[in-house]
Order: structure tokens, then C-alpha cells, then sequence
């Protein structure tokens, strides 16, 4: 991550008008582009997301849990260049027409640090059982993966709940040693999201879900 990363500005209909460093970028609010994508699974019938722990280092929201995989589209870039993030921070090699897109979601944050982050976000899922020993996190940008409750976060979101259980492991930021953890989470130890962000991703994993299992149950063809 080098805040001299070069992004390509954005009016409020998505138009490029430009480009500019990163640092700039966040410092004066202006609109760019940004992939993410969520990685489930299902055990014992029920849905999990894998989330992120940011590095204590990252300039926007260090040491909070966000989005499994995400980054920013460098100047140039198209969407389907996201895919790389994928690799680079969970060791992942996924083909960009196996990511199923939830559609495009503007976000506006302000930067504890100062500033302000708007980003059109390129939002996808993605499921996939592979065990967490099988990840590969990136140390500059990745602190820990953990799996936590689809239901469990929609009940904290909307403040039915004050905590969350998640399950995963931490890694050490110089000899990237893993220690496997339980821990509770509260709202405050998140990447802020709208709860109408968090539903368009719910109902794209369920409507996945829903898919996959109706195809399953279709009768075989013999003969």
C-alpha cells in the first residue's frame, strides 16, 4: 500500500474526470473505485462470512473487521482486475466470472485520520469451502481471518444484539504465525457499513444458496 497509488477520479455518475495519488484521493473526498467481494460457506446449515482483520497499519480503519477480500481499482483498471486482490491478500485464485455481483454500492465515510472516503464500491460473493489453514494472508495488508454467523451479524447490525462469535485465527505481523481464536465481537469492531449494504450481500448468498439447491433437486435425466 503507497499512498502515491494513482486512482482514477470519478464525477457522481461514474464518469472518469481524472486521476490522483491515493493520499490525495482520500484527503479531499474524491469519488473512486473500489472491488469487494465476500467469501461463504454453509456448516451445519447455517450461512458464514469470512472476515478480515485490517492490518493496525492501514490508513483507513486499521485493526477493525471488514470485508473478506477488497482493494481499490488502480488508474486504468476495470473491475474484472479486482480478482487480483484475491490472490494477493487470502492466497486465492478465483476466475472473475465465478464471482456472482450483488451490484454497484456508493459508500461516503469519513477518515478518523482526517478526510473523507467515497468509493463506488464493485460488490461480489464468492463461496467457497476451503479450510482457513488453506488461506494465505498477505502480512502488509491482512492481521486475521475469521468466520462469523450471517444471522448473528444481521441481528447486530440492526442492534438486536450486542455481541457476535467468531471463529479464526490472528497472525503475527513479522513471522506470520497463526493462533487460532474464538473471539466476541461488537459493532464498534467493524468497518462501518450501511445495514442496506450488508442486505444486498445477505440476499445474494441466499439467492445463491436458493439457486444452487433448486438445481440439485432436479430430476436426472436417463437414457
Amino acid at each position: 500500500m503507497s499512498q502515491q497509488e494513482c486512482f482514477d477520479v470519478l464525477d457522481h455518475e461514474m464518469n472518469r474526470i481524472g486521476s490522483a495519488a491515493r493520499w490525495e484521493v482520500h484527503q479531499k473526498g474524491l469519488w473512486h473505485q473500489t472491488f469487494h467481494c465476500w467469501i461463504y460457506q454453509i456448516v451445519g446449515g447455517r450461512l458464514q462470512l469470512l472476515f478480515q482483520h485490517r492490518h493496525p497499519s492501514k490508513d483507513t480503519f486499521p485493526n477493525l473487521l471488514d470485508i473478506s477480500c477488497a482493494g481499490h481499482l488502480a488508474a486504468g483498471e476495470q473491475v474484472e482486475d479486482g480478482v487480483r486482490e484475491l490472490e494477493e491478500e487470502l492466497g486465492l485464485t478465483v476466475s472473475f466470472h465465478d464471482l456472482k455481483p450483488c451490484g454497484i454500492v456508493p459508500e461516503e465515510q469519513v477518515i478518523e485520520a482526517g478526510g473523507m472516503d467515497r468509493e463506488f464500491c464493485h460488490v461480489f460473493v464468492y463461496r467457497c469451502n476451503q479450510p482457513l489453514s488453506e488461506y494465505h494472508v498477505q502480512l502488509e495488508e491482512v492481521s486475521g481471518l475469521y468466520w462469523l454467523d450471517m444471522m448473528e451479524i444481521r441481528s447486530l447490525i440492526h442492534r438486536d444484539t450486542r455481541a457476535v462469535h467468531g471463529h479464526g485465527f490472528s497472525v503475527h505481523p513479522v513471522t506470520g504465525e497463526r493462533t487460532d481464536e474464538t473471539r466476541w465481537f461488537e459493532l464498534k469492531d467493524f468497518v462501518p457499513h450501511h445495514a442496506t449494504y450488508f442486505e444486498r450481500v445477505f440476499r445474494k448468498m441466499e439467492e445463491e444458496i436458493a439457486r444452487s439447491s433448486k438445481i440439485n433437486s432436479l430430476p436426472t435425466s436417463e437414457g
